[in-house]
């Protein structure tokens, strides 16, 4: 069981590889990464991802505690990244390994939608018109309803 913050880009095929070499105690692998897109086609420069250092970790630490109460994972691997990044670049990813596909499924997307509305993360779009904190939205709210 792996979470990381870091700044620096990951190569998610070596992720991926590198969680499912030599697994014998799984039969479903799921994965998943998040990508910076640009909304605006073409008028996104960089979004700029903040968090506090300690706080963050042992946030994402819990809520992988909670994915492994909550399913039979054999593993799970939690990447998110901070600092500035452009669009097409790699913001995090999830994995989890399970003996059976429906429980690494559902590990999975509580992982991404906790991620996405209740990690403590705060992103801000800078466009060449400016600069705007990235808000929640209705539709990742009422997917957390769902856990």
């Amino acid at each position: 069981m792996v979470v990381r913050l870091q700044q620096a880009a990951f190569d998610f095929g070596a992720e991926a590889n590198t969680f499912a070499a030599g697994r014998r105690d799984a039969g479903a692998i799921v994965t998943f990464t998040g990508i910076t897109r640009d909304l605006n086609r073409g008028g996104l420069d960089r979004m700029e991802i903040e968090h506090y250092p300690g706080m963050t970790e042992r946030a994402l630490q819990a809520i992988e505690s909670e994915a492994r109460a909550r399913w039979a994972l054999a593993d799970c691997l939690i990447i998110h990244r901070f600092g500035t990044m452009a669009p097409g670049d790699p913001i995090m990813m999830v994995a989890t390994a399970a003996r059976h596909r429906a429980e690494a499924f559902a590990a999975a997307e509580f992982l991404m939608d906790y991620l996405k509305s209740r990690a403590p993360f705060w992103k801000k779009e800078v466009t060449a018109t400016g600069e705007s904190w990235v808000e929640s939205q209705d539709t990742d709210e009422a997917a957390l309803k769902r856990w």
